[in-house]
């Protein structure tokens, strides 16, 4: 920051020599005082201003008896405001302040901060001073300057929150699996009449004549699946396992063939004797010597040996017999079937009509995520979260009323998303509303909570840390963005060419605004008159910034660049 020193011009009150001088005598300049502010232009950050001011007394000029009071002012449009003084003394005088010895004299330095508000954008710091020397007080005539504009080019930062739309579920080609299973008579493969009127049967029945006869489904795999239950020789069970599955398989076959169905493949797979299926039972029963039961399992590999081990147990394989051995003996039919959803095209065409009284949530949501139009968007999204009381649907519409600055609007409908909920595009939403309502406490709090929005609170996060002076986390959070706000943050952090080059991927007056001020701080004149005249071209209200903003305060006098004003 180029530094300005001052001389004051009428100063000689405070300082002169002399032990018997008055007032009067004391208003000669004294060479040798200086006076700076650091930085000049003052700059705001986090709505804050901090500023160091700095002097030099030279020696044989303070009155030991005297006292100065320096008191810096910042004078803006409309008003000004008082900061703490910085007070001085000869080295007779009895007090606790800084004391500026007659002989050497001495420097002083002063911090000042205060609340910067708009009207203050174009100022200047004058320090006002007096000198009290014994019973008599006189204020100097003249304040001085001493710092000129304020750099306020964090404020340019875009307070557009991100809203987080919740994708919905909805596929074109949705999945569906039944299951149903036929018990057996131990050592038989036949399949009893009773078995085929169970509930799960006849589901699976009804659902596999359904798929094979309609359009919009497509069975993707029937399988059969035959079991033993681990008792008799091995030989026998394989066989028994087997003619389980063809019989089970020429069921299904009829089936089809009633239904007058053609070309449905069914794989069957012969399991044979289901240990596993035995121990997972066992080891979820109550059976009173199941631990040894499960111990004779890991002991013995070679299945004949188990199951006689087993059968020596007469007491607990009575129990086997009553409660595990008959669910092992089985056939599982699964079948797998592709149900076709609505096309995109459909939903769309069904969305833009208002027909939309038998979609479901997830057509519904779909629908409302395809249209063009933001009104129509907004409701749909609406009426999903009234016809199904849904979060997304609600948020969602929340959503697009926070795109168009809605805020009242965007309120009401995350009213109706109970208060306690904690999805986070919720919570990122509301963050949202709290922004545009100016509530930035609020907003970061809920940023913060919500961050698990991803890409929006996070661009979210990157406009609060710009606003509380956090310019490197600022950065981090906007980085990749490639906005006018992640521009910004690399300005705010000195990265010049970086700024540079994110603001050139943009098109909107702030980016050209934003390259001016790169070019300034570049001395790139011609960049800097270039870029504000397509920026003021854009936006009309920049063109009273530009003629404030102390960003181009090196360029003033020019002639070119005042004719753009």
């Amino acid at each position: 920051m180029r530094v300005k020193w001052f001389k004051f011009a009428v100063i000689i009150a405070a300082l002169l020599v002399g032990a018997c001088g008055d007032l009067e005598k004391m208003k000669e300049l004294p060479e040798g005082f200086t006076v700076k502010c650091n930085p000049n232009p003052v700059e705001v950050h986090g709505d804050k201003v901090k500023a160091n001011i700095e002097g030099t007394i030279p020696g044989k000029y303070f009155n030991k008896k005297a006292t100065v009071t320096i008191t810096p002012y910042v004078v803006y449009n409309g008003g000004e405001l008082a900061l703490t003084p910085k007070m001085l003394q000869g080295e007779d005088v009895q007090a606790n302040n800084q004391v500026i010895p007659f002989e050497a004299g001495g420097s002083w330095k002063h911090e000042v901060e205060y609340d910067y508000k708009d009207e203050m954008f174009s100022s200047y710091i004058e320090l006002r001073m007096s000198i009290t020397y014994k019973d008599e007080t006189a204020d100097l005539e003249t304040p001085q300057r001493i710092a000129l504009g304020t750099i306020a080019t964090y404020k340019l930062v875009e307070t557009d929150p991100m809203p987080s739309l919740i994708k919905d579920e909805y596929v074109g080609v949705a999945s569906e699996q039944k299951e149903a299973k036929i018990q057996f008579v131990v050592r038989k493969s036949d399949i009893r009449k009773s078995e085929l009127t169970k509930d799960d049967v006849k589901a699976l029945n009804d659902f596999l004549v359904e798929a094979a006869k309609a359009d919009n489904m497509e069975i993707k795999g029937l399988n059969v699946s035959s079991y033993a239950s681990p008792e008799g020789p091995v030989d026998f069970n394989e066989k028994l396992s087997a003619d389980r599955g063809k019989n089970t398989d020429k069921y299904l076959a009829d089936i089809f063939k009633k239904a007058k169905v053609n070309g449905i493949e069914v794989s069957v797979d012969s399991k044979n004797e289901d240990w596993d299926g035995f121990q997972a039972a066992v080891q979820g029963s109550d059976i009173e010597d199941k631990e040894l039961i499960l111990r004779v399992l890991s002991m013995y590999s070679d299945l004949d040996v188990r199951e006689k081990e087993i059968r020596n147990m007469s007491k607990v394989y009575r129990v086997l017999e009553e409660r595990i051995l008959p669910e092992l003996r089985r056939s599982v039919m699964t079948a797998t079937v592709d149900v076709k959803g609505l096309t995109d095209e459909e939903l769309k065409q069904m969305g833009e009509n208002n027909n939309i009284d038998n979609l479901r949530e997830e057509e519904l949501l779909h629908a409302a995520a395809l249209v063009q139009d933001d009104a129509k968007k907004i409701d749909l999204y609406t009426k999903a979260g009234e016809k199904f009381n849904s979060v997304r649907g609600y948020n969602n519409a929340a959503a697009m009323q926070i795109k168009a600055k809605d805020a009242s609007a965007a309120k009401a409908l995350l009213d109706k998303i109970p208060a306690d909920d904690k999805t986070p595009a919720v919570l990122n939403n509301r963050g949202c509303i709290a922004m545009l309502e100016g509530n930035f406490d609020e907003a970061k709090g809920l940023f913060v909570e919500g961050a698990n929005a991803g890409d929006e609170a996070k661009y979210n996060l990157g406009i609060m840390a710009i606003l509380n002076n956090e310019y490197p986390a600022a950065l981090e959070y906007l980085g990749g963005t490639d906005s006018f706000n992640h521009g910004l943050a690399a300005l705010l952090n000195g990265k010049l060419d970086a700024a540079k080059n994110t603001f050139a991927k943009n098109d909107s007056a702030k980016d050209y605004y934003g390259r001016a001020i790169v070019a300034a701080r570049q001395e790139s004149e011609t960049e800097v008159i270039d870029n504000l005249r397509t920026a003021i071209s854009k936006d009309k209200s920049l063109k009273d910034r530009a003629l404030k903003d102390a960003e181009f305060r090196v360029f003033a006098a020019n002639e070119i660049f005042k004719a753009l004003f």
